[in-house]
């Protein structure tokens, strides 16, 4: 039987990606085939999936069964299967969950490339090949079978496709998941990346697989789609409703981790490219292009809720103190969101001292525009509501600009962001024991 090390949590960034070194590497491939009550499927399976690895895949390989706490004959056949083929290892684990069985498998193998599949073998074997070979050539971090990419060819009924369908929608409306198919029993992973993210990942049951992408995606990894042709297993035992209800309670739980910065998402991190010359580029802004976009999207928000408070304070009072009240709570507002959305600082360290420099920019925005105000009142005596506000639009627009370079060089500033995403050891093991 084998056991479960501690997960290590190595300190730092991912190295660069890079081709793996196959010539030095005896098994390049371990296939987890996770199983519970699977006597009768386990076998053809095993045997199916070894069949086509021996035939099409170029390299050394590994298909492992892991075993979480079957009650059948499931334990006898991973057995027997184990004796009789060479490429084929048993793992027995007393505990149920199919994240608990790939957590633990995938952190004691040593093969550069881990994947897992489904017993049942929906998915289409001729997928496998493609679903790796990005990772083997270092061009991405992840890589997943999806059912519901363009060009897929799935064959399952309606109430399957209305429940997929609608758990997507929820990741992308709820988490911002951009990968189209979270649950697909066909994924990869690279055994360096596994070693940092699997023990972030809190869930053991069916949401591990969300999780995990939700947190590589959110690091920057780079996810891998590979649209597969699936049928689906009428006799599968899975509770739809059940692990529903375990999938959203997951949701609601990774949202408020990613929302508080409890992850230290940073180790996960990936250089600029593979290129040397990409590390040793001088001048260019860390993360300018991301910050623009991140600026640009508070920004317009705040400027909304700007506006809005602007009209809402004056209809009782005159527009200078509208323009300041209006100014001030959408600043704090703005300052906030700016801190953890566009500049990646987490914690509460500091947190006051920011506000503080926000509000020393916010008076500086004051100055442009009630000093705009000022001018457009003496230059026309009594202004309508409407050029009120195109004025303050213009104005908002060059504090705007001069909020952003003031915010990135001096309230938030590269040193400082770096002091504050510093890996921690303890990072890991807080954010595990706060969302038990």
């Amino acid at each position: 039987m084998m056991t479960t090390p501690p997960p290590r949590a190595p300190v730092g960034s991912l190295p660069p990606r890079e081709h793996l070194r196959l010539g030095q590497i005896a098994t390049v491939l371990d296939v987890v085939v996770p199983v519970y009550n699977e006597e009768a499927d386990l076998e053809p399976c095993v045997r199916r999936l070894h069949e086509h690895l021996s035939r099409t895949f170029p390299y050394g390989f590994r298909i492992t069964i892991a075993d979480n706490a079957s009650t059948d004959g499931t334990p006898e056949v991973a057995a027997r299967l184990d004796d009789e083929i060479d490429e084929v290892t048993a793992v027995r684990l007393e505990q149920k969950g199919r994240g608990r069985a790939l957590r633990t498998v995938w952190s004691l193998s040593e093969a550069p490339v881990l994947a897992y599949m489904d017993v049942d073998l929906s998915t289409d074997l001729n997928a496998l090949l493609p679903l790796v070979a990005p990772l083997i050539s270092g061009h991405s971090d992840l890589a997943i079978g999806s059912r519901l990419s363009r060009s897929a060819r799935v064959v399952r009924g309606p109430k399957r496709e209305f429940v997929s369908r609608t758990y997507n929608l929820i990741l992308r409306g709820s988490l911002a998941a951009r990968f189209s198919d979270a649950q697909c029993g066909f994924k990869a992973i690279r055994g360096d990346v596994a070693e940092r993210l699997l023990p972030m990942v809190e869930d053991s049951g069916w949401f591990f697989d969300t999780e995990m992408l939700v947190l590589a995606e959110r690091a920057g990894l780079r996810i891998h789609e590979v649209p597969v042709d699936w049928v689906d297993d009428p006799n599968s035992t899975v509770h739809i409703v059940r692990t529903a209800a375990d999938d959203l309670k997951g949701v609601w739980r990774v949202g408020r981790a990613l929302a508080t910065g409890a992850l230290p998402l940073d180790r996960l991190a990936r250089p600029f490219g593979d290129d040397p010359r990409d590390r040793e580029l001088s001048g260019v802004p860390g993360g300018l292009a991301r910050q623009l976009v991140g600026f640009c999207a508070v920004g317009a928000l705040s400027t909304l809720l700007y506006l809005a408070l602007y009209s809402l304070f004056r209809l009782g009072i005159g527009p200078q103190l509208a323009n300041a009240a209006a100014l001030l709570l959408s600043a704090l507002g703005n300052t906030a969101a700016n801190r953890r959305l566009t500049f990646g600082v987490r914690g509460r360290d500091r947190a006051v001292r920011h506000q503080a420099q926000g509000l020393v920019v916010f008076a500086i925005g004051l100055v442009l525009t009630s000093g705009s105000l000022a001018a457009l009142d003496a230059a026309s005596g009594n202004p309508s509501h409407g050029t009120e506000l195109a004025v303050l639009i213009a104005a908002n627009l060059a504090a705007t600009v001069l909020r952003f370079l003031l915010f990135r060089a001096w309230v938030f500033p590269d040193r400082e962001r770096r002091s504050d995403d510093a890996p921690h050891l303890h990072d890991v093991n807080d954010y595990s024991r706060s969302t038990r």
